[in-house]
Formats: C-alpha cells, structure tokens, sequence
C-alpha cells in the first residue's frame, strides 16, 4: 500500500468514509454501549496522534491496578503465542511508574507461556530515548522497541532502520483496515503493532468545577471568562509545563486546527503549508492573548509537575493527553474528567480532535527474529491489550477485541469522543518529519513562550528552516 502524495490524504485514509455523515448516530450508539456496560468494539477510525510524553504516575495508582493485571495476566496468558525461545531484547521508554508496570505486566504473560524466552526490558527516560532514537537504531538497537504510528513510524521504515513484520500482521486479528494503514511504511509494508490510544483534550477535576460552580466551555470566549473566575478564586486557570519541549506542541496544534481546519494543519505538518502564512501567524497571535491565564516559568516545568498542581487543585485546567491522570492516586482518579478545546472559528467547528497510537516496532537486523515476532504476534492481541488498559487506565485498547467492560468512567468517555471525531491528527513531532518536529519546532515554540511579541520573525526563521529541512 503506497502513501498517498500528502500527509492530508494520508490522515484522511484512516478515518473511513462513513464516519463524518454517521457521526451523531455512532455517537448515540458508543453511549448506548456504555452505558450498559457492554464489551465495546472500538471504532475503526482509530487513527492516531498526540504527545511524544506519557509517563509519570502515582505509586498509589499503580499499586490498585497490580491485583487487577495480576489476575488479567493469569486469565489471557493462554492466549499468548508459544513457540518463542531465547533472550528477546525490549527497548523501552515506559519510564514512569504506572506505564512500567503496565508492560512488566504484559512481558510476564507472554513469559508465562513462553518459557523458554526471556525478555529483557531496557528502560530509558522518555525524552531521552526520542531524541536518540536516530542513533539507536543505527547502532545495537534491541529486538523489539516501543515507537509511534504514523510520520515517525514511516520516516524510520523509508530509512531501512526498522524491520518488517508483514508476516507478523499476516495473522492479525481486530486490527481495523485504518490502524493496518497506521502500521504501513511507503512501500506497503508493515513495520509497527498498534497497542493503545489516548485523545488530548482539557483535563479539569469534577469537584472543584462543582465546589466553584464552573460550567464547562464550549467557545474560546467562555474558556477566557472562565479562566478569569479562577484566576479570582486563586487557582491558577490553565496547569502548564514544557521543560521537556514536546507539550507546548499540543497547545498549537489545537489552536491551529480549531482556527484553520483539519486540512490546513495536516498540509502544514507535512510542509505543504507555509509557516510564515497569515493564517499561522494567527495561531500564535492568538495563544499570546491566552499565555496569561497558563502556569508562568513553565520552561522550567515538567508535565508531571503541572499535571500535580491539578491533581493538588491548585491549577482548574490542563491540556494535555490522558496520561495526565498517571499523576493521579487510585482515590482521585474518578474525579478527573475532561472536554474538548472549545470551538473558536463556527465556520471550522471543534470536531477535529488529537488521538495518539502507540505502539511497537522491530530492529531491522534482530538478534532473535523469531522470538521478536512471537512478541510482536502477542502485542498484536486483545488479551495484551486488556492487561495494558487494567494497569493504566489512562489509556485505552485499539483491538477490536479487547475488553471494554471494565473500562473507567475516563476511559469510555475516551472512546466516545475519539468515536464522535471527524478527523483525526496525530501530535505535531509525529504529523511531521521528526527533525524539523526537534530541532526546528521545541525551540522556536520555547522561544515564542519566553518571548510572545515577535512572532513575524519567528514564524519567517520556521519557515527558512522548514524549507531547508523538508527538501533534503
């Protein structure tokens, strides 16, 4: 399966033709679902998107989800392929406590059934594994490493620097035509196993929005009221933190599609559109006029730092992916709920949303090939997934498969609102090639934070960099 002449139609690919004119009915179907508790099949518009980030967690939070995959992991280990034998290396960026464990968890089912196979989970720091994964995978990367779909999957397949796993996929079941697409490099084969998917949206805790009467925002104007009201009651409106570069890329992107559209975005993602356009000026035009009601010093923030100032109710607010709720302790994570960003141009609407797939991939020359597909075959499954999902709810399952009946509350709205999306992106550093998304994009966005009034000659210099990246 080629990829399309454009990121845009690429996008659009995942998205089936249906969605867009049944969106209310599939809406109204995925709340009868839930709300009776059934086992869900997700959508097979599951397409992707959002922050390089997801980490961090509460020991708390972690330690009420071990019964739940200890028991999840001796109900679906039988489903795990046997066969595999030998030392299966994993490179991992599950550095944080809640999404460690939740792969710890998977890895023992598969040895459960697999005795003869080890694998040996190599952890390195989230941010640190992305900005070397270049160098990593041209050195002794590990058989089998975590990755994301889309741009970042497919820049590294066209490199001959990940392995193909067509045979792999050759027996997937669950897997929609859409995620198979998400899975696929330029040439038509496969190189990624999608696992789980999260949205972004504004993330706020149930009871203070009812201890202070807040009423959720559905236009840019009532997001600014509302951050107003808290910034009198002493919170401070929007939770914020991008020390580590990436976060700040989510404010931008829903600014801009909620601005300029789906297709504009995608187009600019993929160096069709220009930086120094009106239009994307107007982008950070606009967040200008919103940083005074974000968190100051965030440069010096981590997200899981900003994401405790929500958690401790000092912050009302935060846009981030839900990973946010890994800061949460088990006792608080029911009343962490969330909306989308609000509508800012009617003409475009607030029906694009940003929906991350992560995933894994295969080291172009593994040292184990059969056991790193045998891995690979099992994380392929619905019982992998289920065992994931029970040990960080702040994710969900992309198996048609899987079980959802025992999803959180935050879960299954997660689904509803990924279901009820008219399009779908991915985050900016995985819609666009990978070093303009790093070296271009996390300094000129911490630049414009640190410097908001200047955006004529920020957005020029992206611009110059941008056409100087994308031609080579």
């Amino acid at each position: 399966m080629a990829r399309p002449e454009n990121e845009a139609s690429y996008l659009a690919s995942l998205v089936p033709p249906s969605l867009t004119a049944q969106r209310m009915s599939r809406r109204s179907i995925l709340k009868g679902t839930l709300a009776g508790g059934a086992a869900l099949s997700l959508p097979a518009l599951l397409a992707a998107c959002g922050d390089d980030g997801g980490g961090g967690g509460s020991s708390s939070a972690a330690g009420s989800s071990s019964a739940a995959a200890s028991s999840s992991t001796a109900e679906s280990s039988s489903a795990a392929p046997a066969g595999a034998s030998g030392t299966i290396s994993f490179g991992s960026n599950a550095s944080d406590e809640i999404p460690k464990g939740a792969l710890q968890a998977v890895m023992d089912a598969f040895q459960t059934d697999n005795p003869d196979a080890e694998v040996k989970i190599n952890t390195v720091d989230h941010n640190t594994f992305q900005e070397q994964i270049n160098s990593y995978l041209q050195g002794s990367p590990d058989d089998v490493f975590t990755w994301f779909s889309g741009f970042r999957m497919r820049f590294f397949a066209d490199k001959g620097l990940a392995g193909d796993i067509s045979d792999v996929w050759a027996n997937v079941s669950g897997m929609s035509d859409a995620l198979k697409t998400a899975s696929t490099g330029d040439d038509g084969k496969q190189y990624f196993v999608p696992f789980t998917n999260y949205p972004w949206a504004i993330f706020y805790r149930k009871s203070v929005f009812e201890e202070k009467g807040y009423e959720i925002p559905t236009k840019l104007d009532d997001l600014v009221a509302l951050s107003k009201k808290m910034q009198g009651d002493g919170l401070v409106p929007i939770a914020f933190g991008d020390k580590d570069g990436w976060p700040a890329m989510g404010t931008f992107d829903q600014l801009n599609f909620r601005m300029n559209g789906y297709q504009f975005h995608v187009d600019l993602m993929a160096g069709n559109e220009a930086w120094d356009d009106p239009k994307t000026k107007a982008v950070f035009d606009q967040w200008r006029e919103l940083l005074p009601y974000h968190q100051s010093d965030s440069l010096g923030r981590t997200w899981q730092e900003a994401a405790q100032t929500l958690q401790q109710k000092k912050a009302g607010m935060y846009l981030l992916g839900m990973f946010v709720g890994q800061q949460f302790p088990a006792e608080d994570i029911e009343d962490l709920d969330f909306f989308p960003f609000p509508e800012i141009d009617p003409a475009v609407g607030a029906d694009v949303i940003e929906a991350p797939i992560d995933g894994f991939m295969m080291a172009k020359s593994p040292k184990n090939e059969e056991g790193a597909k045998a891995l690979l075959a099992y994380l392929a499954t619905a019982p992998a997934e289920d065992i994931s999902v029970k040990t960080d709810p702040t994710v969900i399952a992309v198996s048609s498969d899987a079980d959802s009946s025992g999803y959180s509350s935050l879960q299954k709205k997660a689904v509803e609102l990924i279901g009820g999306a008219a399009n779908i992106t991915q985050f900016l550093d995985r819609d666009a090639r990978p070093d303009f998304a790093s070296n271009v994009m996390i300094p000129s966005i911490q630049q414009f934070i640190g410097n908001p009034n200047d955006v004529d000659s920020l957005c020029s210099s992206i611009e110059k960099q941008k056409k100087s990246i994308y031609a080579s």
